[in-house]
């Protein structure tokens, strides 16, 4: 039998959406993938709309079940990727709560994220950068076509970089 594929719809963040960002950030395994930092400063940065950054909450018939954000490394403010060419984008992703993990929902987020991500044509490819603990990330990541192409410290998280480059995805979809 074939799983139905979970209807899910992106929208914005928005400065409503704290106290649910927040919580989220407080969970275990949310934590456990996104590293030891203090999580966001969802005050600061939900009412804040860089071009080169969008913050989306992943909903599931109208629950909130994760957040995306996609961004251009290349013109990100604080250089988190260092010096790095255009025509890039790079993701972070995760469901908030532990109860839906292991529905389908990420694979499904992640795959609307690429869409978003290779929407304009000058694009490409996409980076990732999990922690080099979440291996159930590193899975679903390589199963999607991403190939593992770095090992860096980032700030002080251990991390694996990934890169899917355009035909790649063309050829997946």
């Amino acid at each position: 039998m074939t799983r139905e594929k979970p209807q899910i719809r992106l929208r914005q963040a928005t400065p409503d959406h704290q106290s649910l960002l927040e919580h989220w950030d407080s969970q275990p395994h949310v934590i456990a993938a996104a590293g030891d930092d203090d999580g966001w400063d969802w005050e600061y940065e939900l009412p804040r709309h860089p071009p080169w950054r969008e913050l989306l909450i992943a909903e599931c018939d109208g629950r909130p079940i994760g957040f995306i954000q996609i961004i251009d490394p290349a013109e990100e403010e604080t250089h988190y990727w260092g010096d790095i060419g255009p025509n890039l984008r790079a993701i972070d992703i995760w469901i908030g709560d532990l109860k839906d993990i292991g529905q389908g929902y990420g694979t499904v987020m992640m795959q609307m994220a690429l869409q978003r991500c290779f929407a304009p044509p000058e694009v490409t490819a996409v980076l990732l950068d999990p922690l080099v603990s979440n291996t159930k990330a590193h899975r679903l990541y390589e199963r999607i076509g991403f190939e593992r192409i770095d090992h860096r410290v980032f700030d002080t998280d251990d991390c694996y970089v990934y890169r899917l480059d355009r035909p790649t995805w063309e050829r997946q979809r």
